[in-house]
Parts: structure tokens; C-alpha cells; sequence
């Protein structure tokens, strides 16, 4: 029994989780345009193929996953995302 209350909470907290991240993709994702916007090097080209494997992310429901690939995305361009808190 206890096991079974472990397992249910943890998925409450999966669940309360995602949709928080779901909201965070499309900032993230704004960011990322305004800062790759116009710029015609490699790093942004790298960045904006990044960026759309984390929209594909979202699109799956995969938000965590998503959040992850916008980070590599600034990264590669040396920007620091600012995140929902």
C-alpha cells in the first residue's frame, strides 16, 4: 500500500510538472528568435537547427526534453536563457 501512495505521488508531481514546462517552451523559443533573429553564422545556423528539435520536443509533449534543447541552443551562441521560476 505504501508503495502504491509513493508511485501515485510521484505521477502527481510528473503531472503538475508538464505544465509548467509546457508554457515555458514558447518563451524560450521567443527568446531564442529574437536572439538568432537576422545573424548569419554558423553558430546561429547550428542554434536555429537546435531550436527546432526542441519545438518538435514540444510538439511531442516532451517539455523537459524541449527546455534542455533551447539551452544547447544559447549556449551555442553564448546567450543564457532566463527561465520561468
Amino acid at each position: 500500500m505504501k508503495l502504491a501512495s509513493i508511485a501515485i505521488a510521484t505521477a502527481l508531481v510528473a503531472m503538475c510538472g508538464a505544465p509548467a514546462l509546457a508554457n515555458e517552451c514558447p518563451l524560450l523559443q521567443r527568446q531564442m528568435d529574437s536572439q538568432v533573429g537576422k545573424r548569419l553564422d554558423n553558430a546561429s545556423y547550428q542554434a536555429k537547427l537546435k531550436m527546432k528539435e526542441a519545438q518538435a520536443l514540444h510538439q511531442q509533449g516532451k517539455h523537459a526534453e524541449s527546455v534542455a534543447k533551447y539551452d544547447e541552443a544559447a549556449k551555442m551562441i553564448g546567450v543564457t536563457l532566463e527561465h520561468k521560476k
